[in-house]
């Protein structure tokens, strides 16, 4: 059974910088696409950044120039670096993984990482 976890979370300043890191286990295949997800309380799920196995990232508009993703398809890692934080990227921070092995596109999620910006 997959599992991710993630790690990195926790309360920063304004203007300052956290690096989230997720890691899978249990898997032995290698994932299609990595990716970081966030949601703000009374808010949906949003995407943050994805990258995929060849290395082609994508960015909401709302953190580029400002976090960055990075991953690691053989080890089926993801690290997400964000600087200059807003009180605006305060969420639970979610990885996801994404698998096209078979016909239907498998999904897994971590349980969840908090981020807290104060002003």
């Amino acid at each position: 059974q997959v599992h991710l976890v993630e790690s990195g979370g926790g309360l920063v300043q304004a203007g300052g910088s956290l690096r989230l890191s997720c890691a899978a286990s249990g898997s032995t295949f290698r994932f299609n696409a990595m990716g970081w997800y966030r949601q703000a309380p009374g808010n949906q799920r949003e995407l943050v950044a994805v990258i995929t196995s060849g290395g082609t990232t994508n960015y909401a508009d709302s953190v580029k120039g400002r976090f960055t993703i990075s991953g690691d398809n053989a080890k089926n890692t993801v690290d997400l670096q964000m600087n200059s934080l807003t009180p605006g990227d305060t969420a639970v921070y979610y990885c996801k993984a994404v698998s096209y092995r078979f016909s239907r596109p498998e999904e897994y999620w971590g349980q969840g990482t908090q981020v807290t910006v104060s002003s």
